[in-house]
């Protein structure tokens, strides 16, 4: 095969050769499951200028639940600070998520224990497979004049057992 037969086999293959990349590159359906432990990472400050200046920040904690037909029960919202110390559990009894719910949970900027590894450990559950919530936490602050705003999104570390 020549160089130019060569040339013009690769420029002919190259719409398969695009979609096939784009088709592997697309994301996945997230697989069903009845429930999880979601480990959410959240700053209740960040540091500036010197690691002697933190920055104090707002978190809310944001439980989505993506599935468009079945709802959800939010069995614990619990918020610890650095060292992994328990500072709240935010529900006495589990909070019922409808299809395409959300509920929000807030640590505001001057609730400065956390620190800036705090973290959130969310557990909820459903009657059957679902599709998995999305867990996120949002973190702003403001502060002469300045502002500052993030995301941070939970992984699941424990299903409960079948």
């Amino acid at each position: 095969m020549s160089m130019v037969s060569l040339r013009r086999a690769v420029v002919r293959m190259m719409p398969c050769l695009l979609l096939a990349a784009l088709l592997s590159a697309a994301p996945a359906l997230a697989e069903r499951v009845a429930g999880q432990s979601v480990y959410v990472p959240a700053y209740a400050h960040i540091y500036y200028a010197s690691k002697n200046k933190p920055f104090y920040l707002t978190i809310t904690l944001s439980v989505r639940n993506t599935d468009p037909a079945k709802g959800i029960s939010v069995e614990a919202v619990d918020y610890f600070d650095t060292e992994g110390k328990l500072i709240r559990h935010f529900l006495t009894q589990p909070a019922k998520l409808g299809a395409l719910g959300t509920a929000e949970y807030v640590i505001y900027e001057k609730e400065t224990s956390g620190g800036s590894g705090a973290n959130f450990v969310v557990r909820w559950k459903a009657d059957g497979p679902v599709s998995p919530p999305i867990v996120e936490a949002v973190m702003i602050g403001t502060s002469s004049g300045q502002g500052i705003s993030f995301t941070s999104r939970g992984e699941a570390i424990e299903e409960p057992a079948h």
